[in-house]
């Protein structure tokens, strides 16, 4: 089974947890978008869903930031390819923290992602307050998982390989 990981605003870092994590899998990608500086929810949802339309058999989505909300955009647009399931760890709360160059993400969707899903959230993400994070985890159908003081997860913030996160990767797979 293959694991995809869907990045947030700015793309891939180096050395970040998924990077880390994907080098240890058997079957992994990323969804690499085409701007990642200025993006637009249109043109992400789009690769997402050409990506996933390249896979045999169904995958699990690994999605960070504001790559969670290209995921619940792309299910909100009618994505019908299957997916076994989703770890979507510090969403982007774009309707909150709206800096005009993701603006386009709003407002998060609400319908319900029709795979088993698990929303990771910090109780120290500059992006998204837990509170934000039940209402999404309740309107996604996600378990909400507390991670923590753990920021937005980021490499500058010392994430590192994150085997928390890890373990719910593997409650999914």
């Amino acid at each position: 089974m293959t694991v995809v990981f869907v990045d947030g605003w700015f793309g891939p870092d180096p050395g970040d947890w998924q990077e880390l994590w994907g080098r240890g899998l058997a079957r992994s990608r990323r969804v690499v978008q085409d701007d990642w500086d200025t993006p637009r929810r249109d043109l992400w949802v789009r690769r997402l869903d050409e990506v996933l339309a390249e896979e045999s058999e169904p995958p699990v989505l690994v999605a960070h930031s504001l790559g969670t909300l290209t995921v619940a955009h792309w299910v909100e647009g009618g994505g019908a390819i299957p997916v076994k399931g989703a770890l979507l760890v510090t969403p982007a709360d774009v309707e909150r923290n709206p800096d005009p160059a993701i603006r386009g993400f709003a407002p998060l969707p609400r319908t319900p992602l029709p795979f088993p899903t698990i929303l990771a959230a910090s109780r120290t993400d500059r992006w998204m307050t837990p509170e934000r994070a039940r209402e999404f985890a309740d309107a996604w159908g996600a378990k909400l998982v507390d991670v923590g003081p753990v920021g937005h997860l980021t490499v500058a913030e010392g994430a590192g390989d994150w085997p928390a996160g890890r373990a719910l990767l593997d409650e999914l797979l």
